[in-house]
């Protein structure tokens, strides 16, 4: 069977990245192509490269974007497993790598002026433009991953059951801002801080004196539980109606003990029954 990952998502997100780490991962990649020869292209690579192709699409094809995915339907119609990733980040964040970068937005003409302003009104209408596409996707924030990470969330994505659908669970600090990927999103802070805790404060929620603590806390394993009976209402519903990832992101304020010692809970009660990913924004990124 054909495998394709479709790579998609803003300028200046990463896409660059997650087509390097799928080419180490042995998928033969191919940026920019149109998607007019989509179908063609897949037939052809098939012939010649084997069964993994990785394919970034993006608003350099602005035009053609619409028919992206019936031709994607298409394929797997075929019999081929279709992977689409979008990669987003705030207008902040692209702002920024854009002025850092000098290269110039894709939308933007010759003739037109490159203040930071016009820069954030052709990002909202890059997001416009890339809408539907984004909606059929696994969306990825990049606005605060380093590039590794980025790398290393790729592999373990192309790593999961393509059948069913998967979760992605995701610690985060709401400090450094809530996760624009996340389907559901579930403030902790108001649980008991083991920051506090002046022999706890450098550890995490992954050290066993973190976790000894917060087992202690009926407030935690409250809050674990309403979580956990919600997921497990839904989950059905939504793998129904062939959603292929879900994710939860679980912050408090540093993104180190409450909303790591969570994460870890829940993973480790859904993997049983459905393919469980973990991310722990701030801790990979130290």
């Amino acid at each position: 069977m054909m495998e394709i990952v479709l790579i998609t998502g803003m300028s200046g997100s990463g896409k660059s990245i997650a087509l390097r780490a799928l080419e180490d991962a042995g998928y033969f990649c191919v940026d920019n192509l149109p998607p007019e020869l989509l179908q063609p292209f897949v037939a052809l690579e098939h012939q010649h490269h084997g069964n993994r192709l990785a394919i970034a699409m993006d608003v350099r094809s602005a035009t053609s974007l619409p028919q992206v995915p019936a031709r994607l339907a298409q394929l797997r119609q075929q019999g081929c497993s279709v992977l689409c990733i979008f990669l987003d980040a705030s207008t902040g964040t692209l702002v920024r790598r854009f002025s850092e970068t000098r290269r110039r937005h894709p939308l933007f003409g010759a003739e037109q002026a490159k203040g930071r302003q016009a820069l954030a009104l052709v990002i909202e209408l890059e997001r416009e433009l890339l809408a539907e596409l984004r909606e059929q996707a696994h969306v990825i924030d990049t606005s605060n991953l380093r590039a590794s990470q980025l790398q290393a969330y790729i592999k373990d994505l192309i790593g999961t059951d393509k059948g069913t659908l998967s979760l992605v669970f995701q610690s985060f600090a709401f400090k450094r801002g809530v996760p624009v990927d996340a389907d559901y999103v579930f403030d902790v802070r108001m649980l008991p801080n083991p920051y506090y805790e002046s022999e706890l404060r450098e550890l995490t929620g992954l050290d066993a004196p973190v976790i000894g603590f917060l087992e202690q806390e009926p407030e935690v394993a409250t809050m674990q539980q309403h979580i956990t009976a919600f997921l497990d209402h839904w989950l059905p519903a939504m793998a129904r109606n062939h959603r292929s990832y879900v994710t939860v992101a679980v912050g408090c304020t540093g993104g180190q003990h409450r909303s790591v010692y969570l994460v870890e809970q829940l993973a480790q009660h859904f993997r049983p029954h459905w393919p469980t990913l973990r991310r722990h924004r701030e801790l990979d990124g130290r």
